[in-house]
């Protein structure tokens, strides 16, 4: 492969303006820019309007159909931010660890309800995981199908007192949200994620 010829490359921090096929003007600060796949990466002002925010958008210039060099940036950019890597590596397993959970809960045929259930008690509580159909939070409460305050057992104290409290508080969200009318314009996250 040759070496990029002038205008084939972007350097970090130049500002660009690019259309794209879908005639959408993209206009942004470029944070890096591959030549053999032709991806640039650029730093947008946020959708959200947040002054503090910028979005990152990825850029694949085989369909673009014009690119502008609003102002190029000729001195070399600032060091990039260091990266945690042991920070990352434990968020990367976290995540990984809680797709499995919701992966298992899936195919052993736990319902909507249960799964839902499981997910409010592990924004509090990480300790929680499942064991057949059944959840078992800090191996000491076990809530089994059709996972009600009354189906949470356990040694009676302070641990089962809270999850029940937990339990029944979810039972009433999910409850004043279905007695909740929605109009034909609202949609909810699950609405969205499934006409996307």
């Amino acid at each position: 492969m040759a070496a990029p010829g002038p205008g084939e490359y972007f350097s970090v921090g130049s500002r660009v303006s690019c259309l794209t096929c879908l005639g959408q003007r993209l206009q942004g600060e470029v944070l890096a820019f591959d030549y053999p796949s032709k991806m640039l990466t650029l730093k947008c002002p946020s959708s959200s309007a947040k002054p503090h925010l910028s979005d990152v958008i990825l850029v694949n210039l085989a369909y673009v159909s014009d690119v502008d060099v609003i102002n190029d940036r000729s001195e070399t950019p600032p060091p990039l931010a260091s990266l945690n890597i042991s920070k990352l590596a434990s968020r990367a397993r976290t995540e990984k660890e809680d797709k499995l959970s919701q992966a298992y809960a899936i195919s052993a045929g736990v319902s909507a309800e249960g799964q839902q259930l499981f997910q409010t008690i592990h924004k509090t509580i990480k300790d929680c995981k499942w064991q057949e159909k059944n959840i078992i939070v800090m191996d000491d409460v076990v809530i089994s199908p059709p996972y009600q305050v009354e189906n949470c057992r356990g040694k009676e104290g302070s641990a089962l007192s809270h999850i029940r409290k937990i339990v029944e508080k979810h039972l009433k969200d999910v409850e004043s949200q279905k007695c909740v009318p929605r109009t034909p314009g609202q949609h909810t996250q699950k609405d969205s994620s499934l006409s996307s």
